[in-house]
């Protein structure tokens, strides 16, 4: 046992949930944001301001166009695999044959494309640590096992895995159709805190493929935790907080919320509130990539994630018009609900006695 253990702390694997939980589903996050999510906002750019360089493809894979965004896309497998192994800190051989590994993955996972991606990743990446630099011939052996692995692993799980996220991620679709109500405040709270722990919501989104109405609950419950707790902390944090946190993450939030968790009160009941209002009242619908479900207002993906899935409606034909009404419902739920109603939870805490100044104070 000893001898197993000196062995894995010299390959540097180390098997515990912030690694394989927290760590490498940020990194696949990271992936995601640089290849899906990237290639979505470049085809809404192009597509919005007319474009041609942005619009026309510029290759043609086995008689598939891509344009510029669409390669990006096409990568996501890739970038997601190769994130995952640099979290997982892989030599090098082991990190580039990972590009292989990411983009078989993706493949057999079908629409549960990334969750296949973690496990297949997070498996092959520690096997091929283990070979790392075991034989003279490191340059042949370490591709070799981590490909043949990787492709192996692949095939074996990646469809069983995709199929059940799939699954999954349609039920709480549906389930959100059925129930607008209850699951609006039930995927806004939990995508929403997901968002601030440190994990990657929208990874969990990316896996599930949580777009429609259940997408639209995500980016209530996501703008919920970043809009509110910017706003809450302005007094402790000023405009840098306000930015870091309203266009950056609420996960910044984490060690105060460790030090006292009644500071995450307001946010939550907040997005117990904007979620079903987005379900209910304003049927805000995440119809772009399902990655965008769970960023909210990091970067303005997840606006950027409904208006590209707006204009996608309309060049489908499934779409007449893009109304005042949801452009006012996008900024009610994203912006102006999560500021309002968390500061006035917030005022309720504060005079309760829960929470005081200096406990939101960024370091």
């Amino acid at each position: 046992m000893s001898n197993l253990q000196a062995f894995l702390k010299r390959k540097n694997i180390e098997i515990s949930a912030k690694r394989y939980g927290i760590d490498a589903l940020s990194a696949m996050a990271n992936g995601l944001f640089a290849s899906l999510l990237i290639g979505t906002i470049i085809n809404t750019m192009g597509t919005q301001f007319h474009i041609p360089f942005l619009t026309n493809p510029v290759a043609t894979v086995a008689g598939t166009d891509y344009t510029v965004g669409g390669l990006a896309s096409a990568m996501s497998g890739p970038a997601m695999a190769v994130a995952i192994g640099y979290a997982l800190q892989c030599p090098p051989l082991v990190l580039f044959s990972l590009v292989t590994v990411g983009f078989a993955s993706n493949a057999l996972g079908g629409a549960g494309g990334p969750l296949a991606v973690l496990f297949v990743a997070i498996l092959t990446s520690e096997i091929g640590k283990a070979v790392s630099k075991e034989t003279k011939v490191d340059i042949l052996v370490t591709p070799l096992v981590t490909i043949g692995v990787g492709i192996g692993l692949s095939a074996l799980i990646a469809p069983a895995l995709g199929a059940a996220a799939s699954a999954f991620g349609q039920m709480i679709m549906m389930a959100t159709v059925l129930q607008p109500f209850l699951m609006g405040i039930l995927v806004s709270v939990l995508v929403g805190v997901a968002l601030t722990l440190p994990i990657s919501s929208a990874a969990i989104c990316a896996a599930l493929q949580l777009t429609g109405l259940a997408g639209g609950a995500a980016v209530a419950g996501c703008c919920a935790q970043m809009v509110g707790f910017a706003v809450m902390s302005f007094r402790e944090n000023g405009v840098g907080g306000l930015v870091s946190q309203g266009i950056g993450t609420s996960m910044l939030q984490m060690p105060n919320i460790i030090k006292n968790p009644r500071i995450w009160i307001a946010p939550t009941l907040t997005a117990a509130v904007t979620g079903p209002i987005a379900t209910c009242l304003f049927r805000l619908e995440m119809n772009g990539a399902a990655v965008s479900s769970g960023m909210g207002t990091c970067g303005l993906v997840g606006q950027i994630g409904v208006t590209s899935g707006w204009a996608a409606e309309l060049a489908a034909g499934t779409r007449s018009a893009i109304t005042a009404t949801d452009w006012i419902g996008l900024a009610l739920v994203s912006f102006v609900l999560p500021a309002v109603l968390s500061l006035l939870i917030h005022a309720g805490v504060r005079r309760l006695g829960w929470v005081r100044d200096g406990d939101m104070k960024l370091n």
